[in-house]
């Protein structure tokens, strides 16, 4: 397996993540809320910040918008991101697409520990229903967020025409072998940290709401689109997840993106990140 150049000079310039504190921690959100402000965005039709009922949300409206709504979880391991930081991503996603998203600032650990995170976009899934009753919705999420996207569509089945899973983070055992062999750029340590601040207690760590690859409704999810990149600890579960989906008889689309390491949706830098926008854009239109 070779990285491919853009993402080795990402691991080049990668740094231990795992913070010792709770001021570590702020400092890290502060720094990414700061990275952000400093992306350039593209221009939007509007965006609009939404108070749905106490969880705040952003919306994201290109020019000429297809019918549905996109309900976007952000990464960073349950921890770290919100919707500032994906400020600039949910611009290009909302512009690909032809379709507004809505980026959902749930809850984070370790201040608000499971289940806050999926009970906030149930808050959110409700919300919805009452003020866009009629409007098609698609499930997407990236690495912590893929974890999130993929509960709300279990926890409500036949809500979603269609959800896309970009490097789900899914497993807190750690158990498949691209731990061990495909850890470039995010080390196992820091994975299992992230579990560590989101679980509230041990037990929760086997719930299929927190550790959905246990969940026993993994046939009720509509078509799903499984996005992996190589070097990349979570790529088996991922894979894992798709296998699994298609011996239920889900409609299952599972791409492993070469050369590649975790994080690279989110980043204009990576030429890949344009592409799987395209992809995920022409996913979705598949099932408008």
């Amino acid at each position: 397996m070779v990285l491919f150049r853009q993402a080795a000079a990402a691991v080049a310039r990668a740094a231990d993540q795992i913070p010792d504190s709770q001021a570590d921690i702020d400092a890290n959100r502060e720094a990414a809320r700061l990275e952000a402000a400093r992306t350039p965005k593209e221009e939007v039709a509007a965006v609009e910040d939404v108070d749905a009922d106490g969880v705040p949300c952003r919306l994201f409206t290109p020019v000429d918008p297809r019918p549905g709504l996109i309900v976007h979880l952000h990464g960073g391991g349950f921890v770290f991101n919100d919707i500032e930081v994906h400020d600039p991503v949910c611009r290009r996603f909302a512009n690909r697409a032809g379709i507004p998203v809505l980026s959902v600032d749930y809850r984070r650990p370790p201040e608000h520990r499971f289940p806050a995170a999926p009970d906030d976009v149930d808050t959110v899934l409700a919300w919805l229903e009452r003020h866009r009753p009629e409007e098609p919705l698609y499930a997407h999420g990236d690495s912590a967020g893929g974890n999130l996207a993929l509960v709300a569509a279990l926890r409500h089945p036949g809500l979603f025409r269609a959800v896309a899973l970009i490097y789900p983070f899914l497993d807190p055992t750690q158990a498949f072998d691209s731990y061990l062999t495909a850890a470039d750029g995010f080390d196992p340590r820091e994975a299992a940290w992230y579990w560590e601040q989101y679980a509230a207690t041990p037990a929760d760590l086997t719930n299929p709401d927190l550790a959905p690859l246990t969940s026993d409704r993994l046939g009720t999810l509509p078509p799903t689109l499984v996005v992996t990149a190589e070097h990349d600890p979570l790529r088996d579960e991922g894979e894992e997840l798709a296998r699994r989906l298609d011996a239920l008889g889900v409609e299952v689309t599972a791409t492993r993106y070469l050369g590649q390491t975790h994080g690279f949706w989110r980043h204009e830098a990576f030429t890949s990140s344009e592409r799987l926008l395209r992809q995920v854009a022409g996913f979705l239109a598949s099932y408008s």
